[in-house]
């Protein structure tokens, strides 16, 4: 099992609902899920979810209430640090470089990548880019 608190396909999938939709039960869940899986395989899931800290379950109702134990940017922190440190050897830069190499970026992601470097520059005592250089 993984218990590194990164989690799986599955695990996200059912995270994604929970951060969509708010404290929910297992049965509101399996319905969003839609993917044919029984209700058990649900059901299981987000117990083990639970275990492994990735959920809280208030079990003060007949139906247990879930809800996600972090919130999805906190999540996807620990997912991109994870992937940072076993594929780019701890480089933040090139997973950016490589991700945007990979997929194109739109007109209005380029220009809060500009935002954030210049943000991240004047932290480091550096100049800005500014909105006429390009990256």
């Amino acid at each position: 099992m993984n218990t590194s608190g990164r989690p799986t396909d599955a695990e996200l999938q059912i995270l994604a609902i929970l951060w969509r939709t708010g404290p929910t039960t297992v049965r509101a869940v399996h319905h969003e899920l839609a993917d044919g899986t029984a209700y058990t395989t649900t059901l299981k899931t987000m117990q083990r979810m639970a275990e492994k800290n990735l959920l809280e379950r208030d079990e003060s109702r007949r139906s247990h209430v879930y809800q996600a134990k972090r919130s999805e940017a906190q999540t996807q922190g620990v997912i991109v640090s994870d992937l940072i440190d076993r594929a780019f050897s701890g480089s933040a830069a090139r997973l950016a470089m490589r991700a945007l190499s990979t997929r194109r970026a739109s007109s209005e992601e380029i220009e809060e990548l500009r935002q954030l470097l210049d943000s991240i520059r004047e932290q480091n005592g550096a100049p800005g880019l500014g909105s006429e250089d390009q990256i």
